[in-house]
């Protein structure tokens, strides 16, 4: 009898209660392209669609204990890592990964919400940039988190192109540079190769507030079309393709008071079942 296998991508994220960002986009996203999704909470923050109220942590014993869990029982074909908000949770995160063999992760570095609430600790950067950035295959700041990571002001494309420079040389593989905070009626996002090589992609921007969680969305699709087994060039392309479709097919329906979620089943695929070897 054949035996089959679910594409799986495991979420390493935050708590997102509204249902648009963190945990649940990741959720949403990695089985709306048909991958087999299981997760890790980092954090607790208590949000809605108009912003973030609290975080409350989660212990960093604990964050190990389901990495381990998961590891061990359902070995994912690609990993997500979003909001990593202590130095300790970054070291934690890390340290137990390494013990498993290296697979595609993606690291959306999440540290300003769409709200604009900081998310993320001063003292966290440095551990990200040296533990993180080496092990992630591309890392999806947006515009503020360039702004953060690369220490200047990121407001135009050209400052994109700057930051991307700059961000490069801190040791990451790769980067996605998000242009969703233009104010331009195109989006322009950068994508930085392992070659030093970078790609352009455009999209029309969308007036909407259905944004809150689109780089949540981003990441994970981009785990997603790696689990099906893509190139890092295509699933960054594909992944931007589906955010886009996200956003417009949600972009006039009200959810909530605040930024509204993305609509991530506008055209879900079927789990997806491959034949074992």
């Amino acid at each position: 009898m054949k035996r089959y296998k679910y594409p799986s991508v495991l979420a390493i994220a935050g708590f997102d209660g509204s249902g648009g960002a963190g945990i649940q986009a990741d959720i949403k996203t990695a089985s709306a392209l048909g991958c087999f999704s299981t997760s890790v909470l980092t954090a607790l923050p208590v949000q809605n669609t108009q912003g973030v109220r609290k975080i409350y942590p989660i212990p960093v014993e604990a964050v190990a204990d389901q990495i381990e869990a998961i590891l061990d029982d359902i070995f994912p074909d690609a990993i997500k890592i979003g909001m990593v908000h202590t130095p300790q949770l970054v070291e934690t995160i890390v340290s137990t990964l390494s013990k498993y063999k290296k697979i595609p992760l993606v690291f959306d570095p999440v540290m300003v919400a769409t709200s604009g609430h900081r998310l993320i600790e001063e003292d966290t950067i440095q551990a990200i940039i040296e533990k993180l950035f080496p092990i992630a295959d591309v890392i999806t700041p947006n515009m503020d988190e360039a702004a953060i990571l690369a220490n200047m002001k990121v407001e135009t494309l050209e400052d994109l192109y700057t930051a991307g420079k700059h961000i490069k040389q801190l040791g990451c593989k790769s980067i996605l540079l998000k242009g969703g905070h233009q104010e331009t009626s195109t989006i322009t996002s950068l994508f930085y190769d392992e070659q030093e090589n970078y790609h352009m992609f455009e999209t029309i921007k969308f007036k909407t507030n259905n944004t809150h969680g689109s780089g949540c969305t981003l990441s994970s699709a981009i785990a997603a079309y790696l689990a099906h087994g893509k190139t890092l060039y295509d699933s960054v392309s594909l992944g931007q393709q589906y955010v886009y479709q996200a956003i417009e097919n949600g972009k006039d329906v009200e959810t909530g008071l605040g930024n509204g979620p993305l609509n991530h089943f506008f055209n879900p695929q079927k789990l997806i079942k491959n034949e074992m070897v």
